[in-house]
């Protein structure tokens, strides 16, 4: 399995690149989670966006979904020029208030996923975790059989992500708040909180992901590392994790 960072940024953008956005590939098979804003445009740096099989939506805040419509006019572009002629599958969650805006024309169509139940998409086997955020969010359990890694998508900390990750060859975590800042009341985690779930869960990797827009981001790996003893990295456009 091969893991492609196309955005990760918190809230908006940072010049030239995009907020949560991440390219997982195996088999042939490419599926996008979550497609905030810039995402499209970034993406193309990495594949064409009507050789993407699937996209799967965390949650219906902006900076994970912003790019949905582009990518709907992209596909439809691709289908007038013979470039695709399948209809773009992209889900979300039961009480996602974008399901109905999800199916457009012959370029995409939507589809629900039941949190409570495992979803295969492709190779990949996704199973769910309600976070602790403003909206319904749902972090990802994602194996293609041969690894797994975790999407915490945004979420404040909660016990249950440390069996939800036990195991899981990558942690990619958001991580929106400084070590000595609590970001519960706004659904975020930091980076004591990343390391922790990492630590007691005994993950083989950390991507620090969903940064702040100030600081020097350089001190949450910092300050992960005083609890997470494996190897952390911060995201960042075109980090890439394992291969295809």
């Amino acid at each position: 399995m091969k893991v492609t960072v196309v955005g990760y940024w918190g809230g908006f953008p940072g010049k030239n690149e995009a907020t949560s956005g991440y390219l997982f590939e195996s088999g042939g098979y490419h599926l996008l989670v979550d497609c905030g804003s810039a995402v499209l445009s970034q993406l193309q740096n990495y594949i064409e966006p009507e050789k993407l099989d699937a996209v799967i939506l965390s949650h219906d805040h902006h900076d994970h979904t912003a790019d949905i419509g582009p990518l709907q006019f992209a596909r439809l572009i691709a289908t007038y020029l013979g470039k695709s002629t399948t209809q773009l599958p992209i889900y979300a969650h039961q009480n996602s208030g974008l399901l109905t805006e999800l199916t457009y024309k012959q370029a995409t169509v939507g589809h629900t996923y039941y949190p409570a139940k495992s979803l295969q998409i492709g190779p990949f086997q996704i199973t769910f975790l309600l976070t602790k955020h403003p909206v319904e969010c749902y972090a990802m359990r994602i194996s293609d059989g041969k690894h797994t890694i975790v999407y915490t998508a945004d979420s404040s900390y909660k016990e249950e992500f440390v069996p939800f990750t036990k195991g899981a060859d990558l942690l990619l975590c958001e991580c929106n708040f400084y070590g000595d800042q609590d970001g519960s009341s706004a659904g975020h985690m930091n980076s004591v909180n990343a390391a922790t779930i990492a630590q007691k869960a005994g993950a083989g990797q950390l991507i620090l992901t969903h940064l702040p827009h100030y600081g020097d981001i350089n001190q949450l790996v910092t300050e992960a590392g005083e609890i997470f003893k494996g190897s952390i990295q911060l995201a960042q456009s075109g980090l890439t994790w394992g291969k295809e």
